[in-house]
């Protein structure tokens, strides 16, 4: 039997899987995706192309959460609420693939130094609240574009698409469910 859930209440079962993210608006995905849909008509590589609902770019992996421990969400959400760090402009200019993960990504040739102040900020915060962070063995921005590529290729340059990064999100998504990308707090640039 289980104990401390409320009358008709069910124990979330569902798979959690957290991460803190730079979060395009919908002007910029649609831009994303058909510079995306051009590299991949010239390269062919055999991937499955992601709905670009999905586009992010990773800042900071928590993990897959079954259940979600009580306190992870506000501990996450006060780390997030304490990190003090300027807007930037991101330029994704450049596509290239990881081959051990098999997938296309948009990226940028040069990241701005604020991109990487604002992730380092972020992981020194996580760890002051003892948010667990799953580590990475070097930061790499990028955005996916596809998965289960075929075909990999070495980082070469695309039309620019500037984005003006303005804000990070907290995302919470179930990966077995495939179910779209939770955006569960928010927080704005300086």
């Amino acid at each position: 039997m289980q104990m401390g859930l409320g009358f008709g209440d069910a124990p979330d079962e569902r798979m959690h899987r957290l991460f803190f993210a730079l979060w395009p608006d919908d002007a910029l995905r649609a831009r994303i995706a058909a510079t995306a849909a051009s590299v991949v008509a010239e390269h062919a590589p055999g991937g499955r192309s992601l709905k670009p609902a999905r586009y992010h770019v990773t800042m900071q992996f928590l993990g897959d959460f079954r259940p979600l421990p009580p306190s992870l969400l506000d501990d996450a959400r006060a780390a997030a609420a304490s990190v003090r760090s300027p807007a930037f402009e991101l330029s994704l200019d450049e596509v290239g693939s990881f081959r051990g993960a098999n997938v296309w990504w948009l990226g940028s040739h040069h990241v701005p130094d604020a991109l990487r102040a604002l992730h380092d900020a972020l992981g020194r915060s996580l760890l002051r609240h003892r948010v667990p962070v799953k580590p990475a063995p070097a930061f790499v921005p990028h955005l996916t574009v596809q998965r289960d590529v075929r075909r990999h290729i070495a980082p070469a340059p695309v039309p620019a698409l500037a984005w003006p990064v303005r804000e990070f999100v907290l995302i919470d998504s179930d990966p077995g469910r495939g179910t779209p990308y939770e955006v569960v707090g928010r927080w704005a640039l300086d």
